[in-house]
């Protein structure tokens, strides 16, 4: 699952592949949103973490469940 984070004051957003459903994302990012949460604990699918300050959180993109193809479509 891709995931774009904005971050506030930063022309630069955060993206990543998620090994997560679009429902837990949304889910985990609401929860510690709603409780104030300092930061905000995402791991990517090669098991990197980041640590985000909710605070700080412009946008969340989460995209389709969809896999991408490649190469020619006939």
């Amino acid at each position: 699952m891709e995931v774009r984070i904005g971050i506030r004051e930063n022309g630069r957003d955060l993206t990543f592949e998620s090994p997560l459903s679009a429902k837990e994302l949304t889910e985990k990012i609401s929860d510690a949103i709603a409780k104030s949460a300092a930061l905000l604990e995402l791991n990517d699918d090669k098991d990197k973490t980041m640590l985000i300050p909710t605070a700080s959180i412009a946008y969340v993109e989460i995209g389709a469940d969809k896999n991408r193809r490649v190469g020619f479509i006939s």
